[in-house]
């Protein structure tokens, strides 16, 4: 396994947001953790990431250690992070934003451009590098979020909500790309709340409820499991994602 979280607890002050929560995520896996809102989910892709340490467990990233260690460090290690609210430096190309996360690896100016344009045009990116970052849509600001964290070339990539206020269309695209990078040989651990997505892109799902890991198996033996229909999901909409895990 290539990430192995152990027993991971996380509180603040009374509050216990991530509650013993042991899972692994393979090498060349798309995993999905979904759960509704404040189940801890973004805090347990911090604690992942070294933007927050627990005050219980271990974290492991390619049998390493990492639980102590700060974000740059782990991000160097190539277990990178993407974020819910998007914030680009508005006043550079969408060309100079993605050399930002280039320069992690690339020492020189011409070659973090380089390699931005070449990330660029994985995301879909290619025809803007020149576009200032502060003039992008929703759907652009996500594609380069995405093209930041690509360009430190790292081995897991942890996406938060990168799929959050998309249409339809741009949400197709966006899975579209996902599963590229995927196929590009990074493993990739999602969080998200557009389950047609998760169900299409997740090889594995795992239910977060109350800071507890509830249920843990394909999207299909998720839409099937009591206690993910009764935290979570809610009848009806179980049934519509057994129809996406069946059909696709």
């Amino acid at each position: 396994m290539i990430l192995d979280v152990r027993q991971v607890s996380r509180s603040f002050g009374g509050l216990k947001a991530v509650a013993d929560v042991t899972f692994s995520v393979a090498e060349g896996e798309i995993a999905a953790l979904i759960g509704p809102n404040g189940a801890g989910k973004t805090t347990l892709f911090s604690l992942i990431a070294g933007f927050l340490h627990p005050d219980a467990g271990r974290i492991l990233f390619g049998g390493r250690d990492v639980t102590a260690l700060e974000p740059h460090t782990i991000a160097s290690l190539g277990l990178v992070r993407t974020f819910q609210l998007t914030q680009p430096f508005g006043h550079l190309t969408v060309a100079e934003n993605i050399a930002v996360g280039a320069h992690l690896r690339l020492r020189s100016r011409g070659e973090a451009l380089r390699h931005a344009a070449r990330i660029a045009e994985r995301v879909g990116l290619a025809g803007r590098l020149d576009q200032s970052a502060e003039s992008l849509t929703v759907a652009g600001r996500k594609r380069l979020e995405l093209a930041r964290a690509l360009a430190t070339e790292p081995r897991v990539l942890l996406l938060d909500e990168v799929m959050a206020g998309l249409n339809p269309r741009e949400i197709d695209e966006i899975v579209a790309i996902v599963r590229a990078i995927r196929d590009g040989g990074v493993t990739v651990l999602l969080t998200e709340h557009v389950m047609r997505a998760v169900m299409q892109l997740s090889d594995r799902t795992l239910v977060l409820n109350d800071g507890r890991l509830i249920a843990e198996g394909t999207p299909r033996d998720i839409a099937e499991d009591p206690r993910v229909i009764e935290a979570y999901l809610g009848a009806g909409a179980a049934k519509n994602l057994r129809e996406v895990a069946a059909y696709g």
